[in-house]
């Protein structure tokens, strides 16, 4: 499994937390920035660079972390292939993965820090469910 990770100023301390977490369960990391905090830098940026990596990596996962994650999950969606949630708990992250095979999770550093690692092992552990209606609802998010 490989994650690609993304995270604007705000995220930037919980970051290396994240990093840390997945290392030591042995998930490959590729660090797509930022790598230094720039206070004024874009989350535009890391957003795009995640998902562009997730597309063109079949399998692979993303994880994004700003400040509210609401903004970060909006730029991310703006990719045909990419399903990008804000997920503040363990029973969203298994639902949207469940139902939605969403492929990027986006967490917010403004909030409780101390969850974070429960909600991203119940995200990157969860399957999709393969039912012909989860299937049909997720083929139909590209179609606009």
């Amino acid at each position: 499994m490989k994650v690609y990770l993304g995270t604007d100023h705000r995220g930037f301390e919980l970051k290396n937390k994240v990093i840390q977490w997945l290392t030591k369960r042995q998930i490959e990391v590729a660090d797509l920035g930022a790598h230094e905090l720039v206070p004024e830098d874009d989350y535009n940026d890391y957003a795009v660079a995640v998902s562009q990596e997730v597309l063109a990596n079949p399998g692979s996962f993303g994880v994004l972390l700003c400040g509210s994650a609401q903004g970060m999950c909006m730029q991310a969606n703006r990719f045909r292939g990419i399903r990008a949630a804000f997920c503040r708990d363990v029973a969203e992250a298994i639902e949207t993965r469940s139902h939605n095979d969403a492929n990027i999770l986006c967490i917010s550093a403004d909030q409780d820090q101390g969850s974070y690692e429960e909600v991203l092992d119940a995200f990157l552990r969860t399957q999709f469910m393969t039912l012909d209606r989860y299937i049909r609802r997720n083929q139909r998010l590209d179609e606009v």
